[in-house]
C-alpha cells in the first residue's frame, strides 16, 4: 500500500496545490466539493452531493462492515503570506490548517481503494465547515450526520496534519484526544454615573475584576489536580467615555474539557463566579453555547492505526500524543461509532509553519504516507482484523439538536 500511494505523489500534490489555491470558506465549498465529486464519479464510486449542505459522500461496495473516512474541506479568513506558485487565489481565504491536505489524502484513499475487493462498504465523507457553524452554532460534522452521511457507520478514520511533527512521524493514541467546546456570553450589570462620583453608582467595571479573578480560578480550585480543563477570557467590553461609569461590562470566553461531569462543573461554577455581582449589588445574565464534544479515539481503531504504522512507516515513527485543549467536530462522528484520528508529521524542516498563521504549509513529502496508512487501516478493518465492540447507530444521536443551542444559565431581574 505504501509502495502504491508513493506512486501516486504526483497526483496527491497536484490535488493538494490545486485545493490549497482556491480555498473556500465553510458552507461555502462549492468549487471543492464539485471537483471532490468529479474525482470520485470518475473512480466509480456512487457519489452523493449537497450533503450538510455542500458535503460530499461516496461509497463503494455493499453491507457491513461499514467503515467511514472524513476528510474537512474549509479553509479560514486568513490572508496568505506565502511566496509559492500555489499561494491563494481568493483574498483573505486560505487553507491555514491543513485541510486541503486532508481532501487530497482521501481522494487518494478512494483511488488505491477503487480496485480493492474487500467485504463490506467503505464511504468517504468529505465535510464542510469544520472550524465555523451556521447561524444555529453547528458545523459541518452535525450536518451531516443529520443528512444520514453517518448511518450504519461501523467505524470512522480520520488524520490531521501535525506541522509540529517532523514528516513519517505518526501521533496517536486511545481516549480523549481534543478537547470539547463550549462558549460563554456574559454581562455584568450595574448602575452607571459620572466619573466623580463613584459612590453613587454600582460601578460593574470595579465588579467585572472579581467575576474575573473567580472565572480565572474555576479550573485550579473546582476541579480536581489532573482534570484537563481550561476556561478563558476573550473578550471584554464596556463603556465609552473616559469619566463615565458605564451601566454593563460585557465578556465572553471559551470552555474547554475532557469529561462530560467537568464540563457540568464548570457551568456551574461560572454561574457561581458570575454571582459575585449580585453580592455586589449589581446583576448578571449569563448565556452558554453549546460546541463541539470532546473526540475519543477507540482503544481497538488506535491499536490498529497503531500497528499499520509499524508495518509500514516502522515502529519508531509512533510518537505519544500530547494532551492539547483544541477542538475538532470529528468528535460527533467518534460520538456516533469508534473512531479514531491519528496525527500526520508534515513539519517543513527548520521552518515549522504554525497552524491558523499566515505563512502555515507543509512538507508535501506527508501526503503519501498518510495516504497509506488510511488506506490500508480501512483495508484492515473491512476484513475484519479488529472487533469492533459497539453496534452502529442507525439515527442521528440526540447530541445533534443541543449543539449550538444558547442555554441561558440566569437572566437578570
Amino acid at each position: 500500500m505504501l509502495e502504491r500511494a508513493h506512486n501516486i505523489t504526483s497526483q496527491l500534490v497536484a490535488w493538494r496545490r490545486d485545493f490549497h489555491a482556491h480555498p473556500e470558506l465553510g458552507f461555502e465549498e462549492i468549487r471543492t466539493a464539485a471537483k471532490v465529486a468529479e474525482v470520485l464519479g470518475s473512480l466509480g464510486y456512487r457519489v452523493r452531493t449537497g450533503v450538510g449542505r455542500t458535503g460530499v459522500v461516496a461509497e463503494r461496495g455493499r453491507g457491513h462492515p461499514i467503515i467511514a473516512i472524513r476528510a474537512d474541506m474549509d479553509a479560514l479568513p486568513i490572508q496568505e503570506e506565502n511566496e509559492v506558485p500555489y499561494v491563494s487565489q481568493n483574498p483573505g481565504v486560505m487553507h491555514a490548517c491543513g485541510h486541503d491536505a486532508h481532501t487530497a489524502i482521501a481522494l487518494g484513499v478512494a483511488t488505491l481503494l477503487a480496485n480493492e475487493i474487500f467485504p463490506g462498504t467503505v464511504r468517504f465523507i468529505f465535510q464542510p465547515a469544520e472550524e465555523v457553524a451556521d447561524a444555529e452554532g453547528v458545523s459541518g460534522a452535525v450536518r451531516m450526520i443529520e443528512d444520514g452521511a453517518a448511518e450504519g457507520v461501523d467505524a470512522a478514520l480520520a488524520l490531521h496534519m501535525d506541522a509540529s511533527l517532523a514528516v513519517g512521524d505518526v501521533s496517536v493514541g486511545d481516549g480523549p484526544s481534543s478537547a470539547g467546546v463550549d462558549t460563554f456570553y456574559a454581562t455584568i450589570i450595574g448602575v452607571g454615573g459620572h466619573g466623580s462620583t463613584p459612590h453613587k453608582v454600582v460601578d460593574p467595571i470595579h465588579i467585572a475584576g472579581h467575576v474575573i479573578l473567580s472565572l480565572n480560578g474555576i479550573v485550579a480550585r473546582t476541579l480536581p489536580p489532573a482534570a484537563p480543563a481550561v476556561v478563558s477570557i476573550g473578550s471584554i467590553h464596556s463603556g465609552q467615555a473616559d469619566n463615565v461609569i458605564p451601566e454593563r461590562v460585557e465578556m465572553s470566553g471559551t470552555i474547554r474539557y475532557m469529561q462530560s461531569e467537568d464540563q457540568a462543573k464548570i457551568h456551574a461554577e461560572i454561574e457561581r463566579a458570575l454571582s459575585v455581582a449580585q453580592a455586589m449589588g449589581g446583576d448578571y445574565e449569563l448565556e452558554i453555547e453549546i460546541g463541539y464534544p470532546p473526540m475519543f479515539n477507540d482503544a481497538t481503531i488506535v491499536h490498529l492505526i497503531q500497528a499499520v504504522v509499524g508495518d509500514l512507516l516502522g515502529p519508531e515513527q509512533l510518537r505519544a500524543p500530547e494532551l492539547a485543549m483544541g477542538a475538532e467536530d470529528f468528535g460527533f462522528f467518534t460520538k456516533y461509532a469508534d473512531g479514531a484520528m491519528f496525527m500526520l508529521g508534515s513539519r517543513i524542516d527548520e521552518d515549522e509553519r504554525r497552524h491558523h498563521s499566515p505563512r502555515f504549509d507543509i512538507d508535501e513529502r506527508a501526503l503519501p504516507l498518510g495516504t497509506a496508512v488510511l488506506a490500508e487501516a480501512a483495508v484492515r478493518l473491512l476484513r475484519g482484523e479488529a472487533h469492533l465492540e459497539s453496534e452502529p447507530a442507525l439515527q442521528a444521536p440526540a447530541f445533534a439538536g443541543a449543539v449550538g443551542a444558547r442555554i441561558p444559565r440566569y437572566c437578570a431581574r
